[in-house]
């Protein structure tokens, strides 16, 4: 397919994914706008509001400047006056990442992802750019570069990761071909790189998975907690839905504060605060009824969650070993332990990054500071995936096992050669 024709139809996915994130905001703002507002609202101020707040959901930090007229009439103090939130809902995001992974997958299978890649990266960019000039807020304000730079950051990564992934498994008769060549000529350690990234994405969707069943878990035990925030706020039933569509945006936030939770390090919900398996120590709680779900005491006996972890790199140590034994590669200790390791330095970096991206500010004062703590996090991450992967790809093969995966292969070998051709 021509160069062009791939770059307009990237374009066009680009401006698919901007619009749809933007219509999810614009959606239940609209709504308010016209049920509590009526005729007496304030149309202007729906698109900055809906723009600021499509950028925050893309890991953009707001500074929040309340106007005098709301600090009189609420009795909020001067120094609450202006902060910053910086704590954005990650589904924003991920729906962008995913978006942009699919366009980039697609501009891959046409054999032109470098042309796709860079359409949609510049027609995102404009979009963007577009967004930023025409959603200023004197309430919500965003530094103007950030907020371009950094949603273009988040589809760049997620369209790469499309094109290349796709590319490295099919081929692209270009520079991925080239690096495999390369690559493929490192003998036993050639399965290094492609084993390492398998792993680290499996110890990914491990921990994820985990960290949601313990929210739901949180949620059966402390939904009363939650019920009660709700109805202390004394919203009415569109105020209710509104509460309840934030908090599914910020439930991402709240998988990655699970996981930090569970890897031990836990985080904070205020400067001086901690949550963690070792130990809780809370000061004030915004009545927000999603924080309901944070237990409020530990037990040392709760620092067995590190199991978690542990449990998820052996998973991903286990499906590498298994794809290692099939192929006959790697026999050797030292491609196998460079593999482990590299699955624990690449699931601390991703953690690294989603603990960057779901901590920040919340509100004035103490609330400056919430969520996981980077450098604890990646560390323990690090360590505990490094453990579960090493008992897995270093532990010694034996002979049944090469018995039974060299049977396993033969079997599927003869059952391709006597499958019937149509």
């Amino acid at each position: 397919m021509q160069r062009l024709i791939v770059a307009l139809l990237a374009a066009l996915d680009a401006a698919i994914a901007a619009a749809v994130g933007l219509a999810l905001v614009l959606a239940p703002f609209t709504l308010l706008w016209v049920l509590a507002f009526g005729l007496d609202a304030d149309w202007g101020a729906l698109w900055p509001v809906s723009a600021t707040l499509w950028q925050l959901g893309h890991g953009v930090p707001l500074e929040v400047v309340l106007p005098d007229a709301l600090l009189s009439s609420l009795a909020i103090p001067k120094e609450a006056a202006r902060f910053a939130l910086s704590v954005p809902p990650l589904a924003l995001l991920l729906f962008t990442l995913l978006f942009a992974a699919r366009s980039g997958r697609r501009a891959a299978v046409a054999g032109r992802w470098i042309s796709g890649v860079t359409g949609g990266v510049v027609a995102f960019a404009i979009l963007t750019a577009g967004v930023a000039v025409s959603g200023g807020s004197d309430v919500l304000r965003a530094t103007p570069w950030v907020a371009v730079v950094v949603p273009v950051g988040v589809y760049t990564v997620g369209a790469l990761a499309g094109a290349v992934g796709h590319a490295w498994t099919e081929g692209d008769d270009g520079p991925i071909d080239r690096l495999r060549d390369l690559i493929d000529g490192w003998g036993e350690w050639a399965a290094v790189p492609g084993e390492t990234v398998r792993g680290a994405a499996v110890v990914t969707v491990a921990m994820a998975g985990a960290s949601a069943v313990g929210i739901a878990a949180m949620t059966v035990l402390r939904g009363g907690e939650v019920v009660a925030l709700f109805e202390a706020a004394h919203v009415d039933a569109l105020g209710a839905v509104m509460l309840t569509l934030a908090h599914l945006a910020y439930l991402p936030t709240l998988v990655v504060w699970a996981a930090s939770w569970l890897a031990g390090p836990g985080f904070a919900l205020g400067s001086g605060t901690s949550v963690s398996p070792a130990g809780t120590e809370l000061g004030v709680v915004p009545g927000i009824p999603i924080l309901g779900l944070v237990p409020e005491n530990s037990s040392i006996w709760m620092l067995v969650s590190v199991l978690v972890p542990i449990a998820c790199g052996a998973v991903a140590g286990w499906m590498v070993r298994s794809r290692l034994v099939w192929e006959d590669t790697a026999r050797g200790y030292g491609p196998r332990a460079a593999i482990a390791a590299g699955i624990a330095a690449s699931s601390s970096g991703i953690a690294a990054l989603a603990a960057l991206l779901a901590s920040g500010s919340i509100g004035p004062g103490r609330l400056a500071e919430a969520g996981p703590a980077v450098g604890p996090f990646a560390l323990a991450i690090g360590v505990e995936v490094l453990i579960g992967a090493g008992i897995l790809l270093l532990a010694p093969r034996h002979r049944d096992e090469l018995a039974e995966e060299r049977t396993d292969r033969w079997n599927e070998e003869m059952a391709g050669l006597t499958a019937p051709i149509d």
